[in-house]
């Protein structure tokens, strides 16, 4: 039986059902599924009954999976390392988090509206996000459409963007969320980086922006104008119109482009809900200006 593909919304995110991700598929399924990503950019894999090398098998045929996660491991252990990350609200003993924790301090920063990975000098093509056990209230995920956002900007507002550059940090997100605790070794390992705040998608040809919390400045504006551009931004592409919400089912795979999406997570009561989910990220084949040869600027100083 040939893959199903229902979508949410005719460019928008879609349900991919007849498939079973526990076992190896075939080129032609994997490349119908390819296919969709590229025109949905979210993908939908309702009862999955994934194991860790599972999840992983399916989400390496997509690039290089990262193995580095943000913080420091050692201040902060979890769950998981290497190619996982941990998105439940689990401390490293498997009981819920304290209301202190330095993994719910942090992660706090997930409900403002982000790209995976933008902060990485490579950022992500995309990554996927299973859910083994799910809360019954609040908890979902929204998804935005940076392809269709750009599509609805003004001619005028599509000329300005042209070449510009935006300096994406992890220290300005979590900062937004009232995070500052960053050790020297996360530092260190986590500078400014620069992102186009507008790139093309190789494999269907459209335009999107790339713009998310993590951005804070632009290079060539002073800092308080680049700051209103990149809010102005956010609030256009987080229109209801761009916009999907996905409610979890347990055992569910969903995927997301990582390079024409946002997303943020919505508020549940995660000191009393136990939920288990982990994500495995997919690099990019190089930075976003490299893609585009833009010209990689100098680092501005960091503040």
């Amino acid at each position: 039986m040939a893959i199903t593909i229902i979508p949410v919304t005719p460019n928008f995110a879609a349900e991919v059902g007849d498939v079973d991700l526990t076992r190896a598929l075939s080129g032609e399924d994997f490349e119908a599924i390819r296919q969709a990503f590229w025109k949905y950019a979210v993908l939908i894999f309702p009862q999955q009954q994934l194991t860790t090398d599972q999840q992983l098998a399916f989400s390496g045929r997509w690039g290089a999976v990262e193995n580095e996660r943000t913080l420091d491991p050692k201040a902060t252990p979890t769950r998981y390392s290497g190619a996982f990350s941990d998105i439940s609200n689990l401390a490293i003993d498997g009981k819920i988090w304290g209301e202190d924790s330095r993994q719910r301090m942090y992660k706090a920063g997930n409900k403002l509206w982000h790209t995976d990975s933008s902060f990485k000098r490579l950022p992500s093509l995309c990554s996927l996000l299973y859910s083994e056990t799910v809360v019954p209230i609040g908890g979902h995920t929204e998804f935005a459409d940076q392809r269709a956002a750009y599509d609805a900007l003004p001619a005028a507002m599509k000329k300005k963007l042209e070449g510009l550059v935006a300096e994406h940090w992890i220290a300005t997100s979590r900062r937004r969320s009232g995070f500052h605790d960053f050790n020297e070794d996360e530092q260190k390992r986590l500078p400014p980086v620069p992102q186009l705040l507008v790139r093309t998608i190789p494999q269907n040809k459209r335009k999107s922006l790339f713009v998310a919390s993590h951005a804070g400045r632009i290079w060539g504006m002073p800092d308080d104008e680049g700051r209103a551009l990149i809010d102005e931004l956010l609030a256009h592409v987080t229109q209801r119109q761009f916009v999907y919400t996905h409610r979890w089912r347990p055992n569910e795979l969903v995927m997301w482009d990582n390079r024409c999406t946002m997303h943020r997570g919505t508020d549940f009561d995660d000191l009393r809900w136990v939920r288990v989910m982990r994500r495995v990220t997919i690099s990019d084949v190089a930075n976003s200006c490299e893609q585009e040869g833009v010209p990689l600027p100098e680092p501005m100083p960091v503040c």
